[in-house]
């Protein structure tokens, strides 16, 4: 089955007023992407939802204002991903503004504690004494923590956007956009944006108390660049609601208004603060900040977002794009190894590949395994689990789905048709984590497999690949690009756009070792430079040759080289025509 090129319908006779002066290009886009009022242009903060209407939060302030008033201390427990790195540093930020005591944070080791808080993170956090605990991108499957948590005489408040269980912990408060009932417009807030809220309500409440001046340097605002960066980097879909919180923070990081260890993070990638945009965020930042709870420890990159030193902050970020580094080079390693085992399952089921696949290695790093998921995900179009060894006897598995199989929901199958397989699980629709005992790892990639392939669309298995039509002709130029580019952020669910076509090749070369180089002519006549990456990693990739035509799905980009800047097209699928 061939991969399909799907084009986003839009009616360009009857392209939304609200959207009239502006490129013609972005008007179709916006068009595809449901954009119809004048309202769903403006990201201003006060369309933001407001915080009131989200579950939980007046009694989450009401919480933790009672600890203040009693001296008590508050710790926070975060998760060793870039948006519980965001979360923590939001909460342990705000707190420290409004005067709070020494409130602290504990991220689990990965290798040691696992994910969320587990009963064996709770005794270590209690042996710094706090009377409360708030849980940031974690905590809604922490049945058995917060239990630990109540036992010892802590108070738990969880904060949490994954999907819940068929129960709930025990905690004094939850605040979760996807709780049952829940009604909060918004079911796509990352952890650090349930955060947000949760200070935003705090902060409220302590002004509406004159506890702080409402002119006080407390305005949760500020923190909108960790925000940004948070939900971004944990590539939550962009609805309305999110995407005026990634427009609101990288407005204040262009103004210079964001942590020193954010700005330090840019600027070791190369990236000017005042240029910054979502995908700097998501390709830049967030992938240095993730390298430290992948190979070592999430505090590393916490205290990176909370110091307000310039130095100290180039200090830790220099550490982080080391670790960065480090982790390219042994994901590297994986992928290579990853591919390998699939051409093998192949080879050993006659070129049938199952829907679902399940990939494990004894040598694999388990900081690591998401990323492969994803790789591997992203070649073989369809839902994909890497496995890394755990404590003895154990492995666990990080998930990467495709859109159309709702990932978590299959693990929630295979666990009620096959009791005892799956020790514990949780995560969303498109990543999750996993741990099962190694001996039944056969029987789950099995049962995985099956579960999937009674929900896949099999064309979902081909690679669909979704378009938003051909550029026209005067289209291809550098103002296109920008237009575009300023048209965002884009993101999950509201994409970037990309455009297909057919184009004649004019020449080819290899730059880099890895990529492939190409300028290309339009039907209309037009030239354009054009770059696929990584292109040669795929040994079987035909190489497209002068004269020849090639399919071709890009993006329109700015590539900017000894000041000067062009129009260039990069790929996201390549096919020379006969």
């Amino acid at each position: 089955m061939s991969r399909r090129i799907l084009r986003r319908a839009i009616d360009e006779q009857r392209l939304p007023a609200a959207t009239a002066g502006l490129h013609p290009a972005l008007r179709r886009v916006y068009a595809a992407r449901g954009v119809e009022a004048a309202e769903d242009l403006d990201l201003g903060l006060e369309r933001l939802l407001p915080v009131g209407t989200l579950g939980g939060v007046d009694a989450a302030a009401d919480l933790l204002l009672d600890c203040h008033r009693s001296g008590g201390r508050v710790l926070v427990i975060g998760d060793f991903d870039a948006d519980g790195a965001t979360s923590t540093a939001v909460v342990v930020r705000q707190l420290r503004r409004l005067g709070f005591a020494d409130p602290g944070f504990l991220v689990p080791d990965r290798f040691k504690f696992g994910y969320g808080l587990t009963p064996e993170i709770v005794r270590v956090a209690a042996q710094s004494r706090p009377s409360l605990i708030v849980t940031v991108d974690n905590g809604i499957s922490s049945l058995e923590g917060v239990a630990e948590a109540n036992r010892t005489g802590i108070q738990v408040l969880v904060t949490d956007h994954h999907l819940p269980g068929r129960a709930l912990p025990e905690a004094a408060v939850i605040v979760n956009p996807n709780l049952p009932g829940e009604r909060f417009a918004s079911k796509s807030l990352a952890g650090v944006g349930v955060a947000f809220y949760v200070m935003a309500a705090l902060t409220r409440r302590m002004r509406e108390a004159g506890m702080v001046p409402a002119d006080a340097d407390t305005n949760p605002a500020d923190l909108l660049d960790l925000v940004a960066l948070g939900t971004v980097a944990d590539v939550v879909p962009l609805d309305v609601n999110n995407r005026i919180l990634v427009a609101q923070g990288l407005r204040r990081i262009r103004a210079g208004r964001c942590a020193p260890g954010l700005r330090a993070l840019l600027e070791l990638a190369g990236r000017s603060v005042e240029g910054v945009f979502a995908q700097d965020l998501g390709f830049q930042a967030g992938p240095r900040l993730n390298a430290a709870g992948r190979l070592e420890d999430m505090s590393l990159g916490i205290e990176c977002l909370l110091t307000a030193s310039e130095a100290q902050a180039r200090e830790l970020a220099a550490r982080l794009s080391q670790l960065n580094s480090d982790r390219r080079e042994l994901e590297g390693r994986m992928q290579v190894e990853a591919l390998a085992k699939v051409e093998a399952l192949v080879a050993g089921l006659e070129g049938r590949m199952p829907a679902g696949l399940c990939l494990f290695d004894a040598g694999w790093h388990q900081g690591v395994i998401g990323l492969v998921a994803s790789r591997i995900k992203d070649r073989a179009h369809r839902p994909v689990i890497a496995f890394a060894p755990g404590d003895a006897g154990w492995v666990k598995g990080s998930a990467r789905s495709v859109p159309g199989v709702h990932v978590r929901d299959v693990l929630d199958a295979v666990a009620t048709r096959n009791p005892g397989m799956l020790e514990k699980f949780g995560g969303h629709a498109m990543a999750a984590g996993m741990t099962l005992r190694e001996s039944v790892l056969g029987d789950f990639e099995r049962a995985f497999a099956e579960e999937v392939e009674r929900r896949i669309d099999p064309y979902t298995l081909s690679g669909d690949l979704h378009s938003d039509g051909p550029l026209l002709p005067g289209e291809f130029n550098l103002d296109t690009a920008l237009a575009l580019r300023d048209g965002g952020p884009w993101g999950s669910g509201f994409p970037e756009p990309a455009f297909d076509g057919r184009f004649g090749v004019v020449e080819t070369r290899i730059v880099g070792e890895r990529h492939l180089k190409l300028r290309l002519k339009a039907a209309s006549g037009e030239f354009a430079d054009a770059i696929a990456f990584r292109y040669l990693d795929d040994a079987s990739a035909p190489t497209p040759r002068p004269q020849q035509e090639v399919e071709f799905v890009y993006r329109p980009s700015i590539n900017e080289y000894a000041g000067a800047r062009r129009l260039q097209l990069v790929s996201e699928w390549l096919r020379p025509l006969p």
